[in-house]
């Protein structure tokens, strides 16, 4: 039995919140896409899979050269999915007969179970109309009213499914189902709906919940995870190192922020912004090791947005554009260096604050201090330093 793939990638993510589409998101040494069609590219069954793009995608021809498959062609998006799955069913025309298998997935799954695609290809492969893969409901379900929040009711779960992808039709079936509807100006939500509104019944394929889509950057952790869960962890890029060091000199003051932790000290530090060392440098630590440059390029002390601010305000938006990649931490090793103030009674506050700020475990964050014995301008106490080394994994 042999099938082709259909993979619409045309969409711009609105809901992920970057500047670029979700589906080139890098996600445990891969980016989404790539991972996406790994199951299929994998599978000799597949004869050959096209890629729907929006116009003008750049970021497609690096991804297909890494790919370097001759069994991977792309087609020209449309403005919606279905129309983008109908864009690609036609390139595959002077390929396929009708009763050709297709298999349609999103680009933004990249968690599917090489299990679950035999389980789809087996039992769709013997039904008439073909099928899809689905999660029955396991929560309870509520309805509220338009454009509120509140319950506006229960709706009973048994027999409801979460429609997942991949999606396998007969290509001359889900082509007249995808004619059909957009000549009637309806745009299906994934193709069993289409083949529902031609009067055909799909059947559906029990599937792993782990099968995620990435709508937003929390889902690329969670995606990760899985990923790392199975021992996907490809190449030698998989883990990268951050160093990060930032110095303030003393001033007028009567406190420091360390950590994000108010200090109490004869004197405070001269910063434009609230002049927190230790999140300075882990924030330098982060963007270095992710390849974003560091903190001077992102919160320039020549913008009056950052005069007074609250430094965990940048490690917040630094973290952002870690998850956008992908990238999780898997530790932070930070030093503070000074004569004074004594660090220790102040530790275990810093780090349930910096564990806290970063979503990871206090075990992995460590926060130690030392002096220079007396020596430079440290040793002389006209400033205080630190120093920050993470881990990140995922790219």
């Amino acid at each position: 039995m042999r099938y082709w793939l259909v993979m619409p990638a045309a969409g711009s993510g609105s809901r992920f919140a970057a500047d670029f589409p979700k589906q080139y998101a890098v996600l445990a040494g891969r980016t989404v896409i790539e991972w996406a069609l790994a199951p299929f590219l994998a599978d000799p069954r597949c004869a050959h899979a096209v890629v729907v793009l929006a116009e003008g995608d750049a970021r497609w021809p690096e991804v297909a050269a890494r790919l370097g498959s001759s069994r991977v062609s792309s087609a020209p998006g449309g403005g919606r999915r279905s129309e983008s799955v109908r864009s690609g069913l036609a390139a595959l025309r002077e390929r396929l007969r009708d009763e050709d298998w297709v298999v349609v997935h999103d680009a933004a799954r990249p968690c599917l179970e090489p299990a679950d695609l035999e389980r789809l290809i087996t039992r769709a492969g013997a039904h008439e109309c073909g099928g899809l893969l689905a999660v029955p409901a396991a929560d309870s379900l509520k309805r509220s009213a338009p454009g509120e929040a509140a319950v506006a009711g229960s709706v009973e779960r048994a027999g409801l499914w979460r429609a997942l992808t991949p999606q396998m039709f007969r290509y001359g079936r889900l082509c007249a189902a995808l004619d059909a509807a957009h000549a009637r100006a309806r745009y299906p939500g994934d193709e069993a709906q289409a083949l529902e509104w031609l009067g055909a019944t799909a059947l559906l394929v029990e599937g792993a919940a782990t099968n995620v889509k990435i709508t937003t950057p929390a889902d690329l952790e969670l995606a990760a995870a899985l990923l790392r869960a199975r021992g996907a962890r490809p190449g030698e890029a998989a883990m990268r190192i951050g160093s990060g060091v930032d110095v303030h000199a003393f001033g007028p003051g009567e406190f420091l922020m360390l950590g994000g932790v108010r200090i109490p000290h004869s004197r405070g530090v001269i910063a434009h912004s609230d002049g927190d060392v230790v999140l300075h440098a882990l924030c330098d630590a982060l963007l270095g090791g992710a390849g974003l440059g560091d903190i001077g390029e992102h919160f320039p002390d020549t913008d009056p947005r950052w005069r007074g601010a609250d430094s965990r305000r940048f490690v917040a938006a630094v973290l952002e554009l870690l998850r956008a990649r992908g990238l999780a931490i898997e530790n932070a090793d930070l030093t503070v260096i000074a004569q004074a103030p004594k660090i220790a009674p102040y530790r275990e506050a810093m780090r349930r604050e910096v564990a806290a700020l970063l979503g990871i475990a206090l075990e992995r964050v460590s926060i130690k201090a030392t002096t220079t014995e007396g020596l430079g301008f440290l040793g002389r106490a006209e400033g205080i330093a630190a120093q920050a080394v993470v881990l990140l994994a995922g790219a």
